[in-house]
Parts: structure tokens; C-alpha cells; sequence
């Protein structure tokens, strides 16, 4: 999922923007060393503070950025696009949930999030998993955080990363998307740090792991007002929920409709 796309951040307090932003390469190293001490002082310790002095700039992220032009499709066209079609995505839904329905049957019995809108989300997102992201998510979310289109919104985000990093939570070098998107439902380093569940129960939340990542997923949306038992469909209170998640209109309806379809 692209930074358009992407799941919707929280509200992280950012530190006052000691590190000078940039535009291009040249003032990254510079950077690096003056966010080094702002994330130390909000609690990065050694593990994600050398993750940071390992960071490279990623020209591949600030490429996509320049380049994004949006959601302008219509449904039925972003449908075919995305999805193939409603039928032939709600088949690749039903197959996902068939190889563990008890596990999608405690999220909603959890979490009141039903497994269609969970499997619509890790569908539409990673292909259930198949395509993660292929930047290093400490590069990617290190280079939007000292680029200065957007140091404020990255910014909480990056330190977020570095700590998931000093937790165990993600891999110094582990690919996300290319704004920093990780994990099977791509979620923003912060979004992981409040959100993350550990459904395994391995004493870490991995969004990684598909068990860790729907019960995060899941955990997000009841926070942001899921309702249990309500209607999802357009007009619901539910439905606006999906907005929270992702702010474009025909990818909420995709979901919705994607969800309804499963039987």
C-alpha cells in the first residue's frame, strides 16, 4: 500500500524538529546524527539508535513520493484493478479463512471484527501476505522523516520504528512499502507501536506474523469505534470506521463489499 493508501496514522506527539530536513541525499548523514540524540531522548535505545546509524537513503521512497497521484479511479474500475473482481476476490477470502476459521472466529469473538473485513483489508493490502514491500522500513521511514515535504507527520513514526526495532518487533534491515508500511495489513511503524497485538504470545508483536498482524488489524479498528454485530455497509457507523483505516472512498467500499460476499 502506497502512502495514499496507507493506514491511518496516530496522532504521536513529534519532538521539536531539531534534525535540519533535506531534499535530497546530501544533508542525510548530517540528519541521521542530530535525530540520533532526539530519539535517544524519547527512549530509543542502542539496538534502534544503530539501526538508525545503519539507515541508507532511500531513493526508491522519495521517487514514489514525488510520483503519487492518488485514488481517482471509479469503484468499478478500481474493483477490476485491485481486486480482479468482487466473486473471484471473495474465493481467494474464503480459501485464506478455510486454512484456520477458528482463528478468524476468535478475532470477531475479540475483537467484534468480522473475518470478511479482516481477510477484504489483508487481501486488498499484501495480497494476503504475498507482497510486503521490498525497502528496508528503517531506510524508507528514516528518508520521509528527514525529507522536508512531511518531517512533522514521519517523523513520530520513525522513532516509532526504531523502538519496534529495540523491542524486537521488526528487523533492522526488514522490507516494508515504500513509506514505511509494514507487515501483512501495512501498518505506519506508530500505528504498530499503539495497535500491535501479540496473538502468538511469543512476548513480541510481529507484524510479520499473520496471527500478530489480523489481531492488530482487528485491535485498530475496535479502538477507532467498531461496532460488534452492526452493518459495515456504506451509510454505517462501522463503514466510517473504515476511514480511520484508509481515507479513500472506493477503497472502503471495496471492503465492504468484498466482506459481504463471504459466506
Amino acid at each position: 500500500m502506497r502512502f495514499v493508501l496507507a493506514a491511518a496514522f496516530i496522532a504521536l506527539a513529534a519532538p521539536a524538529l531539531a534534525a535540519p530536513c533535506g531534499n535530497d541525499a546530501s544533508g542525510f548523514g548530517a540528519w541521521k546524527q542530530a535525530f540520533a540524540q532526539e530519539a535517544a531522548a524519547a527512549g530509543v535505545g542502542s539496538a534502534g539508535l544503530q539501526a538508525l546509524a545503519n539507515a541508507q537513503y532511500s531513493q526508491s521512497t522519495i521517487n514514489a513520493d514525488r510520483n503519487q497521484t492518488g485514488v481517482r479511479y471509479e469503484l468499478n474500475e478500481f474493483i477490476r484493478i485491485r481486486l480482479g473482481s468482487l466473486d473471484s476476490f471473495a474465493n481467494q477470502m474464503q480459501r485464506e479463512r478455510n486454512k484456520n476459521p477458528n482463528f478468524y472466529a476468535s478475532l470477531e469473538s475479540a475483537y467484534g471484527v468480522p473475518a470478511g473485513i479482516l481477510l477484504a483489508i489483508h487481501g486488498m493490502e499484501t495480497g494476503f501476505g504475498r507482497t510486503m514491500g521490498n525497502t528496508p522500513v528503517v531506510d524508507s521511514i528514516s528518508t520521509v522523516a528527514y525529507d522536508c515535504r512531511r518531517s512533522d507527520f514521519f517523523t513520530p513514526h520513525a522513532i516509532a520504528a526504531l523502538m519496534l526495532v529495540d523491542q524486537g518487533g521488526l528487523g533492522a534491515n526488514q522490507r516494508g512499502a515504500a513509506h514505511g508500511e509494514m507487515g501483512h495489513t501495512q501498518f505506519l511503524p506508530g500505528n504498530a507501536l499503539r495497535y500491535g497485538v501479540d496473538a502468538d504470545g511469543n512476548g513480541r508483536v510481529d507484524l510479520y506474523s499473520v496471527t500478530d498482524s489480523l489481531a492488530s488489524t482487528a485491535n485498530f479498528l475496535r479502538q477507532k469505534g467498531w461496532q460488534p454485530g452492526a452493518s459495515f455497509q456504506e451509510g454505517s457507523a462501522n463503514f466510517r470506521v473504515l476511514n480511520e483505516w484508509n481515507a479513500a472512498t472506493v477503497y472502503q467500499q471495496a471492503i465492504a463489499l468484498s466482506a459481504a460476499r463471504l459466506q
